[in-house]
Parts: structure tokens; C-alpha cells; sequence
């Protein structure tokens, strides 16, 4: 198949088309399996692949998956090529061999190096160890796995992205890979080598030959170091002379002017600069001095290291007036967040900047030389390791351990003051077995480049999601490929890129309706009653709440939330919004169609709220276990089905038929209950027979943050039996982490509100009957002080959290959606955006006003 101007026609308005020439895209592009730009035979695709989906016979039925997932990154696949994230794809196949069968396919909107296809097609053809190692998991639990590769959709804003995506998951002759590079090889070695060599000395003295000329050895690579300004004397210090030890490899963060012995540090000098020609350009620029400082080189097959000598530093000026005979990018770097950095710290400006001359020289030279996509993916794959990005890590390399050289800091353009020029012929040769190994076995995936927000598939053919999305300002990635896509020539339409960057205009509100939009059409493509898994590195609980709000906003039910706990390497249930901060694994599902229709002709009625709950239960977990044990399950506790039941209401605009006592008082008439948690009837038995083989982890930790997670927690405390004020205070005040803004009521007031006592003066948890009247006097209470709350003027400094929460309920209820808004526009925003309740009534009352 062909990708012609007249197609590229076709899909040129669809949301997230890359900016370039026709003629750039068209080369960078391998139909049908992969075009730079959104992809138009997608549909052939689902239609070779694909099997319809039809409710009647649908018998699809799997519970979120929950169990551990700890795979390590040093995996040759995995190093192949690096980016900033990437999920190692033995992790992802575990969720696809849980998900799936043979033959579905998967779908990825942010998928970046292509993991997510890896594993689908490796699910056929496993690594051997990894295969007996899940084989002896799925005995244990008493589970199957059905081997067979599945096939996958993979889709990414970022040209870079879904090329590196492309060569991951693509066949190649190996044989006439390996053949062509090492033809460049030797050709790149006859023309460039020379720029690579320097005299071989050892004491200080230059070694002949046989033949009395000087003994030369091939450089490897070369040790760059800043200069500075001493405050004082105004001379110049190389950072690599005054800093570095190079006896315990330790860099100092004060060191001594060797000129006037000042005792300074970095935070007190300036950079030393210079004015040169670049003719490039064709101007006079400014950038900061830079020194060679050490020459690591090989002589047959040993190494050595030297100071460059006045041979060496001539040989880098003979370079320096010579003009490039080849093509290489020119681009000015974008303004942004981390573009920002090498311009201040270094005055790169420019793409071709980001490279000393001679690289840059070979590097264009490889590139001109190169015309198979699999070879550009090995060239791509040196850029960053040929660039001023590449660290010289002192302490490693004068301790002989590994990672010294050659690597970058992650998720940055960050310039070190020691930075590594590595040879990129050395780098290629070195890396043609790496990429060599990188093969899939047949075409099993489809790679777009677009928007997730807009993906050419039809309605209802994806069988699962996996992705990895972009997580508020963490990474910049239009800023972070742009070296990449200068080389490849076609660059991200970052319009429709899901970020919070204020060179953008793009905050977190901004953030939140993409990824919004992008999940909507995730949720349309994918068939009803299927998965979607959405790993989440987070920082901030905003953004997180962000991403909550997004997910269940496009009509997604959020069945369970994990946390990775990094230093266990296990995963711990979310029970707070607000205990984030870590990685989370989100496991969400797709409503059935004929739940949807009932569920519209039956919002805001009880049998509304139960035909909800029995959906829920269905695809919630029936078991955990950790450590040997068994976990209390969160979504199955009353409290957080109520919330569940609530959010779904919301997000649809209906109204909310009942209070959580009654609806507690319902779960306990209609679902059968154990240890404190709510099953449906066939799922009582598997449940028993693990509880009857393992203990149960009783006790999931709360963090009491405000009045709500203060009555889960009193709730929990009480649950086991009643105890007196003087049983409770103590641990009480040990848990409290209350939040700044919150105005909670005292212990004493929280029992009276919400829990009985007994003749004995201990307090207890009230039965359903008696609850329901107590609700009713605790909320009466709560709108008294919301009453007060809409009176005032300004920014809520101290407030309580739950009359808020009451007063938007209450207000929701009779369709005051511009209260909601006024009050919500008076909280401070950091609240609004960390409290998924709040942020919820707040987000659909605007959604509503605007209607």
C-alpha cells in the first residue's frame, strides 16, 4: 500500500495531524502498519483482525486483575532505544493475558515506545523463564493462561514516539539489517575516522610506531568540562581541574581559584562565555566555554586515557572552520519548560547546538548514508548518547562501576558541566547487536500518529486498553522529542497535547478536558463490559483527581485502585484520594449498553441505585490476597459503594435518590454481607472458601485528614466493638494528619453526630434503622453552617469540608447548580482540585450551567 498527498488529504483535519512536509511524512511512514500521521487504513485493519461484538451473545465476564505486578527494565527490548517512560512489556503482558484471549486486540492512545504492542505479541512467544515463572502463578491461583499473540492498536501524538513504536513491533530481514550497517560502518569508518584519532602517549611522551611515525589510537570518547569566572580575579577555572577528585571520583561543592585560592562554589561564579561564527546560522552567537579535558582511546584492544595535547586541540579547530558536507537539522528549540534550561545555562538555541561539530559532522553523515526505517531507529537511538546531554558520572567511572558515561538525566535537555562526547561510530557499532535483537515476528500491530481524542476506529471493536497517559507537567514530551523529530523532520502538533505547560496556556483545568476527551473516545471504541488499565505515575493528588474526574467523566466505572508501593514492590489498596503520590494502577470499566439504557430510564429511582450496585459488585474483585493474607476489600465496604453510586449519578446528571444511611440499610436487605464487605449471591461461596484458607488483614490504614476520612475510620475502629472517648482519643490523635484549611469538629462532636453509646457509655456503630435518623440530624447541621458559608464574600480560608459536600448535594438535588459554582469558585483552588467529591458537583454544575 501506498501513502499518497491525495490520502494524507483525507486525514489532515483529524485531531493531532503532525506538522510537516507531505513528502517528510510520506518517507518516515510504512504503510499500512504505520504512517506518520493518523493512520487511514486502521479500519482494513479492525476489519481483518477484529470480531464484532454483540450483547446477546456476549458472555465476556473477568474480574479486575490485582495482583502484584514487579517486572525489571534490564531487558534488551526494553534498553533497545531509550524514552522518558516506558512500562516494561513483560508487566504489561500480564494484564493482557488476564484481559484477553488469542486473536482480540488492545488498544494504547498514549502509547509511546510501543509496549503495549510488544506484549500482546509476545503473549505467543514468551521468553522461557518468564513463560514456567507466570505458568507456576496461575497454578497457585488455581487459573489458566491461554498463550497466543494478540494484536494492537498503538497510537501517539509524537512522531518520535510512534516511530520508535513502528521499529519495536516490526519484522526485519536481521541478516540484511546486519549487512547494510555494517557497510555504513565501513563506510563512515574510511571517511569520518580521522576525526577520531590522536596520538598515542604514555607519561607524556607520543609513541611511534615501526615505521617512526607517531603511534595513533582511535578515540572512544571525549570528557568535556565547563569553564567558570572566578568572583574575584576574574580568571578563568575548568570545573574539571578544581572540583573533580579524581582519587575518590567525588565532586566538590566548594573549590578553590587556582589563580588567586578564593573558596567559592557554583552557585558564586559565572560561566565563562564565548562569540563565535556559526555558520549555520550565519550570525555571531554566544554560548558558554567549554574544554576537552580527557581522551579515553583504544589502541588495538586495549585502552588508555590522556590530557589532550596541542595535536589534539588542533585537530578540533581544523574541524571547527570546515564546513559539513551533509544535511542536519537547523531547528530553533521551542520556548518552553525544558528548553528553557540549555538556553540559560549553556546558550543552546538551536538543535544543531546540542551537538559538538565533529559529531555532528558523523552523525549527518550516518544520517545521509542511511535509508532503511530500521537503520534510522538504530540512528535515533544514538542522539542522545552523542549529544552535550551525555553525563560524565565521576564517582562511577573512579570506582569502576557502570553508568559513568553516556547517559542523560531523564526527562530533561539538561547540559551537565561534565558532559561526554562519545564517538557515534563507535556508539553504532557497538549498538547493531542491541537493535539486531529487536524483531517481532509478524506485523501484529497498527501504529497512528494522532490524537487519542480521535482515532478513525469504529464504535465498539477494541477488547481492552492499556495505557500509560501523559501525568500533568511531570514531562514535557513535544519539548523532550523535539531532537528526535529535527532528525526525522516531522514534528508534534502539541495543540491537542494533555499537559499542564504554561508556555502552552495550559493549566490543570486545560489538562483535565483533554485527557477527558481523549478518554470519551477510548470508552467509545472499546466493546461494553471490557477493561480499560490506566498506570499513573503521580506526584500531586490534583493531578490525580484530575485524571479520576477525566476517566469517569467519559462514562468509565472505576472498579479498583492500586498503589505501587516502590520499596516493597508490592501494591497497597487506595483507600484515600489523598494517600497518592506514588504510582497507581487504575482498573476501569465499560458499562453493558443495556445497563446504560436502563439506567437512563431509571435515573434518580431505587431501583436505579440497586441495578447499579449489582453491575458494580459483578466486576469488582471477589479476593485479594498479600502476604499470605487476605485484603479487606475498599470498593466492597458500604462507604465507598455509596460513593461509587453517587459519582455514577453525577457524571450523568441525575439526580441522587437517597441518603447513605438508607442506602446502607438497602445493601444490607438485598446483598449478602462479610466482614464488612457486600458480595452478590454467587459470589459469596468463592469468597468463603478463601476466607476459610486464609486470615484476614483486617485493618486498612486511614490517614484522618478531614471529617469524612474521620468517621471511616471511627467507623472501622468501633465495627470490632464499642469503646468509651477515653478508648478512642489516644490513637485518634495519632492518626490525625488534619488538613490546613479544614475547620473538623472536635471527637466528642464527631461520635454524637454520626455514632450511639450504651448504658456503659461506649459508643458503637448504630444499626441501619436508627442510622438513617441520625443522618438526617447530622446533615441538617451541615446545611446550617453551608447556609453561612454562601452569605460571605471572597476566598473560604476555614471551613468544613463535609458541609460543603452536604450543601452540594443538597443543592444538586433541586437543581441549583449556580450555588455550587459560586461556592466552588470561593474554595481555594488546591482544595477544589484535591477533593474528587467536591471537584465532581463542581466540574458537572458548570457542565450543566453551560448547557
Amino acid at each position: 500500500m501506498k501513502l499518497t498527498k491525495e490520502i494524507l488529504d483525507k486525514v489532515r483535519n483529524i485531531e493531532g495531524f503532525p506538522l510537516g512536509k507531505d513528502e517528510d511524512i510520506i518517507a518516515l511512514s510504512d504503510p499500512p502498519y504505520y504512517t506518520a500521521c493518523p493512520n487511514p487504513f486502521i479500519g482494513e485493519f479492525i476489519e481483518k483482525y477484529g470480531t464484532s461484538y454483540d450483547e446477546s451473545t456476549d458472555e465476556y465476564n473477568v474480574e479486575p486483575y490485582t495482583a502484584d505486578v514487579s517486572e525489571g527494565k534490564n531487558d534488551p527490548i526494553y534498553n533497545a532505544h531509550s524514552y522518558h517512560t516506558k512500562v516494561p512489556h513483560k508487566a504489561i503482558m500480564r494484564y493482557i493475558l488476564h484481559y484477553t484471549k488469542p486473536g482480540d486486540i488492545v488498544f494504547d492512545g498514549f502509547c509511546g515506545t510501543g509496549m503495549t504492542g510488544v506484549a500482546a505479541a509476545m503473549c505467543e512467544n514468551p521468553d522461557e523463564d518468564f513463560k514456567i515463572k507466570l505458568e507456576q502463578e496461575a497454578i497457585q491461583e488455581g487459573k489458566t493462561i491461554e498463550w497466543g499473540a494478540r494484536r494492537a492498536v498503538l497510537c501517539d501524538l509524537s512522531p518520535a514516539a510512534t516511530f520508535i513504536a513502528y521499529n519495536y513491533n516490526t519484522p526485519v530481514d536481521v541478516e540484511e539489517f546486519e549487512k547494510e550497517a555494517k557497510r555504513i560502518l565501513e563506510e563512515m569508518e574510511d571517511e569520518c575516522s580521522w576525526m577520531y584519532e590522536t596520538n598515542h602517549t604514555i607519561n607524556g611522551t607520543s609513541q611511534l610506531s615501526i615505521d617512526g611515525k607517531p603511534m595513533k589510537g582511535r578515540i572512544n570518547y571525549t570528557v568535556w568540562s565547563d569553564v567558570f569566572l572566578c568572583p574575584n580575579c576574574m580568571e578563568e577555572m575548568i570545573f574539571w581541574n578544581i572540583a573533580v577528585n579524581k582519587k575518590t571520583g567525588k565532586v566538590l561543592d566548594k573549590f578553590h581559584c587556582p589563580h588567586c585560592g578564593l573558596l567559592t562554589d557554583k552557585r558564586n561564579v559565572e560561566k565563562a562565555r564565548v562569540t563565535i561564527y556559526d555558520k549555520a546560522l550565519g550570525k555571531m552567537i554566544e554560548q558558554v566555554k567549554q574544554v576537552p579535558v580527557m581522551i579515553n582511546y583504544s589502541v588495538g584492544r586495549k585502552r588508555f586515557e590522556k590530557t589532550p595535547d596541542e595535536e589534539d586541540l588542533k585537530l578540533l579547530q581544523k574541524i571547527e572552520e570546515m564546513d559539513i558536507p551533509y544535511w542536519y537539522p537547523t531547528d530553533r528549540m521551542p520556548e518552553g519548560y525544558n528548553t528553557e534550561q540549555p538556553k540559560k545555562s549553556h546558550g543552546i538555541t538551536h538543535v544543531h547546538h546540542f551537538y559538538t561539530k565533529r559529531n555532528l559532522w558523523v552523525l549527518s553523515a550516518l544520517f545521509f548514508k542511511i535509508k532503511p526505517l530500521r537503520l534510522k531507529f538504530l540512528f535515533t537511538s544514538l542522539l542522545t548518547r552523542s549529544s552535550k546531554q551525555a553525563r560524565f558520572l565521576a564517582k562511577n567511572y573512579f570506582h569502576g562501576g557502570g553508568g559513568w558515561v553516556g547517559t542523560s538525566l531523564p526527562g530533561t535537555l539538561f547540559i551537565p558541566s561534565l558532559n561526554v562526547e562519545v564517538s557515534p561510530i563507535f556508539t553504532f557499532k557497538n549498538r547493531i547487536s542491541t537493535i539486531k535483537r529487536i524483531n517481532a515476528k509478524v506485523n501484529s500491530a497498527i501504529v497512528t500518529t494522532s490524537s487519542a481524542a480521535e482515532t478513525l476506529l469504529n464504535a465498539n471493536t477494541i477488547d481492552y486498553i492499556f495505557t500509560d497517559p501523559p501525568f500533568g507537567a511531570n514531562l514535557m514530551y513535544s519539548e523532550l522529542n523535539f531532537l528526535w523529530e529535527a532528525w526525522l523532520k516531522v514534528f508534534t502538533n502539541n495543540e491537542s497535547e494533555a499537559i499542564i505547560n504554561k508556555t502552552q496556556g495550559k493549566g490543570l483545568v486545560e489538562y483535565q478536558r483533554i485527557m477527558e476527551r481523549c478518554f470519551k473516545e477510548m470508552h467509545r471504541i472499546l466493546k461494553p463490559g471490557r477493561w480499560m488499565t490506566v498506570e499513573f505515575h503521580n506526584s500531586k493528588n490534583s493531578v490525580w483527581n484530575a485524571i479520576q474526574e477525566a476517566i469517569m467523566r467519559a462514562g468509565f466505572v472505576v472498579a479498583n485502585v492500586r498503589s505501587l508501593d516502590k520499596q516493597q514492590g508490592s501494591f497497597k489498596q487506595v483507600t484515600t484520594t489523598m494517600a497518592v503520590k506514588q504510582d497507581l494502577i487504575i482498573s476501569a470499566y465499560k458499562p453493558k449498553d443495556r445497563f446504560v439504557q436502563d439506567f437512563v430510564r431509571q435515573a434518580g429511582t431505587e431501583e436505579g441505585v440497586w441495578n447499579f450496585v449489582r453491575q458494580h459488585l459483578e466486576r469488582l474483585p471477589v479476593t485479594l490476597e498479600s502476604g499470605g493474607r487476605l485484603d479487606v476489600i475498599p470498593e466492597r465496604q458500604n462507604y465507598l459503594l455509596y460513593d461509587s453510586m453517587v459519582a455514577y449519578h453525577i457524571q450523568r446528571g441525575a439526580t441522587v435518590p437517597m441518603g447513605a444511611a438508607d442506602f446502607y440499610q438497602g445493601l444490607k436487605q438485598r446483598f449478602p454481607e462479610r466482614d464488612g464487605m457486600y458480595f452478590l449471591p454467587d459470589q459469596v461461596s468463592k469468597y468463603e472458601q478463601k476466607r476459610m484458607e486464609l486470615e484476614l488483614n483486617e485493618q486498612l490504614s486511614f490517614l484522618i485528614l478531614d471529617e469524612k476520612t474521620a468517621i471511616q475510620w471511627l467507623r472501622q475502629e468501633l465495627s470490632k466493638e464499642p469503646k468509651t472517648y477515653q478508648d478512642i482519643q489516644p490513637k485518634f490523635l495519632q492518626e490525625l494528619k488534619q488538613l490546613r484549611h479544614e475547620n473538623m469538629p472536635e471527637l466528642g462532636d464527631l461520635l454524637q453526630e454520626s455514632f450511639l453509646q450504651d448504658e456503659k457509655g461506649r459508643w458503637y456503630v448504630p444499626d441501619t434503622s436508627k442510622q438513617s435518623d441520625l443522618e438526617k440530624l447530622r446533615e441538617r447541621r451541615l446545611l446550617k453552617d453551608f447556609e453561612e458559608y454562601k452569605t460571605g464574600r471572597g476566598k473560604l480560608r476555614y471551613f468544613r469540608t463535609e458541609a460543603v459536600r452536604a450543601g452540594f448535594k443538597d443543592c444538586w438535588s433541586k437543581k441549583d447548580y449556580n450555588t455550587i459554582v459560586k461556592i466552588g469558585e470561593r474554595l481555594p483552588e488546591s482544595v477544589l482540585q484535591e477533593d474528587t467529591t467536591l471537584l465532581m458537583y463542581y466540574d458537572n454544575a458548570l457542565t450543566r450551567l453551560g448547557d
